[in-house]
This record gives structure tokens, C-alpha cells and sequence, in this order.
């Protein structure tokens, strides 16, 4: 399967998918939610997107929209709890490592920086924030925060991240303007996701090159 075309075009695949497999798709979705949440080597999964299209089929009927609620928000919370423990367990090794097989160092370093500045709340803020949203619990393990303090976020940031577009696909998902033109609302969704992460790096460029501006004037 194209990955890019699935992430664009969930809702080309999900009717097929709830026609074939029927009640086993909750499953599915549950695994894809999972694997997106947590395994560092699946930031590429669909979840936003996924989220608010699942939404929006549960308002024709195709899902029971309180069962996927449910569902979905276990499965992030599983998730993030399970990578937890991989950063606790082996995240020093693999960070210090310079050849990480299937992870990409830079997202790791990033999120590193992103959990510095924002604390515990990351683990909610990382929820809206593709890629981050992978890593931010793996490094939480990596910093040895308290499982205690770690579950409390997860559990908050999962009911919001699930409520936010399972419910906003729902009830705004079949509206004529969004049902006529899915593909763009589900590009939309994508775009606005990743702004944030787009923000903080232009903001870290500008003050990266502020600095390096100052550095060389005051070595002149």
C-alpha cells in the first residue's frame, strides 16, 4: 500500500475496509493507533487524519461512534505507555548511539528539545503534533519521569487527542462543504497538525542565525 495515498485518501480506504472486515475493523483501527502511538519506527502512520475520518463514518452508521471513542483512546493510551517503557528499558543506548537502524535521530533530538522547554504537559501537547507525538513518550522514558506523572498526561492527552477529532469528525464530518471535498478537509487536518512543529523550527532557525548575527558583530 501507498502509505502517502492512504494518509491523504483515508476515506477512499475506510469504507472498504468497514465493508470487508465489518466489526474487526475497530480492531484495526485499534492496531494502526497503536503502532502510531507506540513504536518510534511508525511516525509515518496516519493519526489525525484517521481519527476524524473514523469520526466521520461513525455518523453514517458504519461505526458505533461511543465503542470507537473508546477504543481509540485505550489504544493511544496503551501506546504511549508501552513506548514509555521501551525509552525506560533501552532509550539511553539507542540515543547515544550515531546509527539508529529505522529511527531517525533528528526527530528524537527535536522532541528532546520540545520536552526541555514544555515539561510533563509535552506528553498532552505532543498528542496534536505528528512525529513528536511518537517520540515524546520515548523520551519521557529516556528522562526516567515517574510512570505515576507520565500516566496521569497520557491519559489526558489520549481522551483529548481522540475526543477532539473522533467527536469533531462526527459531527462535522458529513457536513456538505466537508463531505464534498473529504480528500482536501483530511489534507487540511494534516497541514495544520504539523504547523506548530513548523513554527518552532523556523522560530529556532531565526534565533539561530540571531545569534550567530550577534556572535560575529561582537567578534569584529
Amino acid at each position: 500500500m501507498d502509505y502517502v495515498d492512504f494518509i491523504l485518501h483515508i476515506d477512499r480506504y475506510l469504507p472498504a475496509i468497514i465493508q470487508d472486515y465489518g466489526i474487526y475493523s475497530y480492531l484495526l483501527l485499534f492496531v494502526v493507533i497503536f503502532c502510531e502511538t507506540g513504536l518510534i519506527v511508525a511516525p509515518f502512520l496516519p493519526g489525525d487524519s484517521l481519527l476524524f475520518a473514523a469520526g466521520a463514518f461513525s455518523a453514517t452508521g458504519a461505526l458505533d461512534v461511543k465503542i470507537l471513542f473508546i477504543i481509540l483512546s485505550v489504544a493511544a493510551i496503551i501506546g504511549d505507555s508501552v513506548n514509555y517503557w521501551i525509552g525506560t528499558l533501552v532509550g539511553p543506548e539507542i540515543f547515544h548511539k550515531r546509527k539508529l537502524p529505522l529511527i531517525n535521530k533528528e526527530h528524537l533530538r527535536k522532541t528532546e528539545e520540545f520536552y526541555e522547554k514544555h515539561g510533563g504537559k509535552t506528553i498532552i501537547l505532543a498528542r496534536f503534533m505528528p512525529v513528536i507525538r511518537t517520540f515524546a513518550p520515548f523520551v519521557a522514558g529516556i528522562g526516567k519521569m515517574s510512570y505515576s506523572r507520565f500516566l496521569e498526561y497520557n491519559i489526558i492527552g489520549g481522551l483529548l487527542w481522540n475526543g477532539l477529532f473522533i467527536f469533531g469528525g462526527y459531527f462535522f464530518g458529513n457536513l456538505p462543504i466537508v463531505k464534498d471535498n473529504f480528500s482536501l478537509a483530511i489534507l487540511a487536518i494534516i497541514v495544520i497538525s504539523f504547523m506548530p512543529g513548523i513554527i518552532e523550527y523556523v522560530r529556532h532557525l531565526h534565533n539561530k542565525r540571531k545569534h550567530a548575527a550577534h556572535h560575529h558583530a561582537h567578534n569584529k
